[in-house]
């Protein structure tokens, strides 16, 4: 069973609009009603989307910042020199993934350690032991959420121990084996 509502004004219990109609099918929200629908429909922005398209070797049980050759979008111009910066006027809660793959023809990649720094300080760290022997591959993903004022600046870094000393590399053949992204969540 269908029915149908027909109202020209919907008001809160103290008489404050809320939202009209113009009877031609137009509504206009309150202004508040207006913050609150666009603050749950925001566009998620600034957001940005990079990727290797070619491979970084790195020393053995050093940590190195990745290097992004490529961007994908950046909304705002917002990703350069592999670290996103936060525009002015755009600080509030940000997401963070960073997908790194690790690969060591010798097979002897053991561990391996991913975090993000903010202004140059490490913010996290994710840990990946190897507990099952040494492996040619090794993936690695982890997200963080920041609180972040215009600005601020994030980036991604690596650490890899392998069983022989060797350096190791950062895989970016292909396309989306290594990759960060951002975007803005929340005011």
């Amino acid at each position: 069973m269908a029915g149908i509502l027909k109202v020209d004004k919907y008001q809160d219990f103290n008489g404050n609009d809320i939202m009209t109609s113009d009877g031609a099918g137009n509504i206009t929200l309150s202004s508040n009603m207006t913050t609150a629908v666009q603050s749950a429909g925001s566009t998620n922005t600034p957001a940005f989307f990079a990727h290797k398209t070619s491979s970084q070797t790195i020393n053995d049980a050093t940590t190195t910042k990745v290097t992004w050759n490529t961007t994908v979008f950046d909304t705002h111009s917002a990703f350069a020199s592999d670290k996103f910066t936060v525009p002015s006027g755009q600080g509030g809660k940000y997401l963070f993934t960073s997908f790194i793959h690790v690969y060591d023809a010798s097979e002897v990649v053991a561990g391996i350690n991913r975090s993000f720094r903010k202004n140059g300080s490490q913010v996290s760290s994710n840990d990946i032991a190897n507990t099952g022997g040494n492996m040619a591959v090794k993936n690695s993903a982890s997200s963080i959420i920041l609180d972040l004022s215009a600005g601020d600046y994030i980036e991604s870094y690596i650490w890899a121990n392998t069983t022989d000393n060797s350096n190791f590399v950062v895989y970016g053949e292909g396309q989306y084996y290594t990759y960060f992204y951002g975007y803005k969540i929340i005011e």
